[in-house]
């Protein structure tokens, strides 16, 4: 799909690549466009997903496609999100009135496969694990995470300031960690609702990450 271009920095695809890449951003454009801020942070996401990628050796065509997807539902409201996961059957064992804003990249992942067929099974999963993050994570999966995380529209904080500058520095794997972490400490900051699998998932990579540093 895309290769380095001579510079190590601008990736070059090849022409069915180009134009389904042209055809998403323009797709997400108009989708997105009753609601700016949120395209704005879809463009700047894509946008350094695909810096990210190109510093970590993923496939920056990927990492720029599921950039601009990720937050396609956040078109509709949060009721509209629930209303059509509870259609899907998708069940976090939880009520899902509690974790609504996990709920856009999940529906996407289901809805969107047969709008863009010729985009690969592991972009689906980055973009349904973009907010929940998972015990496996793929690189892919990784680099959009930290690019939600940290794309530079978002506000600093002292967590995401932290993750931006490490970047380059530390792997994608310590990266993502971080941006993890700092994505649990905001909501508990916030006394916000910690859906129940944000804890599972933390303490297995937690555990994983003892044993390998161990």
């Amino acid at each position: 799909m895309s290769e380095v271009s001579d510079s190590g920095k601008t990736p070059r695809l090849d022409a069915a690549s180009a134009a389904l890449l042209a055809r998403i951003e323009a797709d997400v454009r108009e989708h997105l466009a009753p609601k700016p801020r949120r395209l704005a942070h879809s463009i700047s996401v894509a946008e350094t997903a695909e810096s990210l990628a190109l510093a970590y050796g993923v496939d920056p065509f990927l990492a720029r496609c599921a950039g601009l997807l990720h937050d396609w539902e956040k078109a509709s409201s949060g009721a509209e999100q629930e209303a059509r996961a509870r259609e899907l059957g998708i069940d976090l064992g939880v009520d899902l009135s509690l974790v609504r804003p996990l709920l856009h990249g999940i529906i996407a992942a289901r809805e969107l496969p047969s709008r863009y067929p010729g985009l690969p099974a592991e972009l689906w999963h980055a973009i349904e694990v973009h907010t929940t993050a998972a015990v496996e994570m793929s690189p892919l999966d990784e680099v959009l995470f930290v690019a939600d995380g940290i794309e530079p529209l978002r506000p600093a904080t002292p967590g995401i300031e932290r993750t931006r500058s490490l970047v380059g520095d530390a792997t994608l794997d310590d990266l993502f960690w971080e941006s993890f972490v700092g994505g649990v400490v905001y909501v508990l900051e916030g006394g916000r609702y910690l859906y129940p699998g944000t804890l599972e998932v933390y303490n297995s990579l937690a555990a994983k990450r003892a044993a390998t540093n161990s």
